[in-house]
């Protein structure tokens, strides 16, 4: 909670609608011979260095990315970054071949728990602060810092924090003649509508089956007012399960949301690239905020893409939990650390870096990029608004062991139970007890 109060007043300061307050207070981008009093000195290679990074996204983070690391290697010409990227879906699974195999990338988008998933034994990624005079830490708030370190050890540079929160086409919701919902009644209620004046291929939300465990989790949050894990156990009984499960369920049997089946005959890698999204047929979503401009970006023609409300009549709390999304790693066995560094560094902290990539990772964790966004007018709306709205809304925790491999790849339980559930395989007693077995087994593992 302390991390998502730091950086509610930096983004207080520049992302509600006034930027200006933040082009006067935050630290402007810094130079490296700023150091700190613990600074570490890394090596630079003596003649050209070699490097590759990775990432999964979408078309718009892709290609901001290309872009910036051209501008890196103009800069830094003795050293070459080839790029290994592409779409979510298979994306963990691949890389944690690599990460045990130590074949990774030298520099590498992960996910806050990869920091535990791939790397307990501390031997897969270099420990950042040894190479802290290429990466100027001091942008970033100890807290933050302290959320991705193991023992003493930064085990990655935090990207930004993020959320989920409902976005919508109102366009498709304008054809069919209905508001876009600002509560779990005029979801349901455009569900009917949906399919009274669209026909039965038009739904107001497209959800998979992990986005239908968070919202699960939201919802239930929202009703019972506690934490999904306290102190490695689960926080619920096995009957608000299901009643969170049956929830879920009911999306399903008011024509809200696709089946499963539905989903996946759609043929599509990621519900961006789905023609029935890009078409309007799926009018909504349940992402992170940092998603919002390639599922915006899909959208075939002028359809409007309009960012959500949290539903009040969930429950009597404000469900949702909020986490660091992405981080940049190194891996420990690179020839070349310090140019690795300095890599992270251009994209996170320099001025030519940060305004070729703006939003497309959120909102900038970084003092300095999210000054030089501001100046700049960088934000994405649509991210800026989502992640207003998140960190004002969502007051739940989050475990980091929420999204183990073995919980939320695509043969984990999260899957598993949520497929099973949609195709009938499963009753929700049966469902839950699935779910709370799975987790239990994840939370037991050292």
């Amino acid at each position: 909670m302390k991390l998502k109060r730091i950086f509610a007043g930096l983004i207080s300061l520049c992302v509600a609608f006034s930027i200006t307050a933040c082009t006067n207070s935050s630290p402007a981008a810094t130079t490296l011979s700023e150091s700190t009093a613990n600074q570490s000195t890394a090596k630079e290679a003596d003649g050209n260095a070699a490097i590759k990074i990775s990432w999964w996204g979408g078309d718009a983070r892709h290609e901001a990315t290309r872009k910036a690391i051209d501008k890196f290697m103009e800069k830094y010409p003795n050293i070459k970054v080839t790029t290994e990227y592409g779409a979510w879906t298979g994306w963990e699974d691949a890389m944690s071949t690599k990460f045990y195999a130590g074949t990774a990338p030298d520099v590498n988008q992960i996910n806050w728990n990869w920091i535990t998933s791939f790397n307990a034994d501390g031997k897969t990624f270099l420990d950042i602060n040894t190479v802290s005079d290429k990466i100027d830490l001091t942008q970033f708030d100890k807290a933050v810092l302290d959320s991705c370190s193991v023992d003493g050890r930064l085990q990655a540079v935090p990207v930004s924090i993020t959320g989920r929160i409902f976005y919508w086409n109102k366009s498709t919701f304008d054809k069919a003649g209905v508001s876009t919902p600002k509560s779990l009644a005029d979801l349901l209620a455009a569900g009917k509508k949906f399919k009274e004046k669209l026909g039965d291929d038009y739904y107001p939300i497209a959800l998979g089956e992990y986005d239908r465990m968070i919202l699960m989790v939201y919802y239930l949050e929202s009703v019972y007012g506690k934490n999904w894990v306290e102190n490695n156990k689960i926080n619920y009984t096995k009957e608000e399960i299901m009643k969170g499960l049956e929830f879920i369920q009911s999306l399903e049997d008011n024509h809200v949301t696709p089946s499963i089946k539905g989903i996946t005959g759609d043929g599509a890698e990621s519900l961006d690239k789905n023609p029935k999204w890009m078409e309007g047929k799926y009018a909504g979503i349940f992402e992170w905020d940092s998603s919002a401009s390639k599922f915006s970006k899909a959208l075939s023609g002028d359809q409007k893409f309009v960012v959500g409300d949290f539903m009040p009549d969930m429950g009597k709390y404000q469900g949702g939990f909020t986490k660091v999304s992405l981080a940049f790693a190194i891996s420990k066995n690179t020839k070349y650390p310090a140019e690795c560094a300095k890599l992270i560094n251009f994209l996170l902290n320099e001025e030519d870096g940060v305004k070729i990539m703006g939003s497309e990772r959120g909102i900038p964790l970084s003092k300095a990029g999210l000054k030089i966004c501001a100046d700049n007018k960088l934000f994405d709306p649509n991210v800026a608004e989502a992640n207003g709205k998140i960190l004002k809304w969502a007051k739940y925790s989050f475990d980091v062991k929420f999204e183990d491999a073995k919980l939320k790849s695509n043969n984990g339980v999260y899957y598993d139970v949520m497929a099973g559930l949609s195709y009938d395989n499963y009753n929700v007693s049966k469902a839950a007890d699935l779910l709370i077995e799975g987790i239990n087994k994840v939370l037991a593992a050292k």
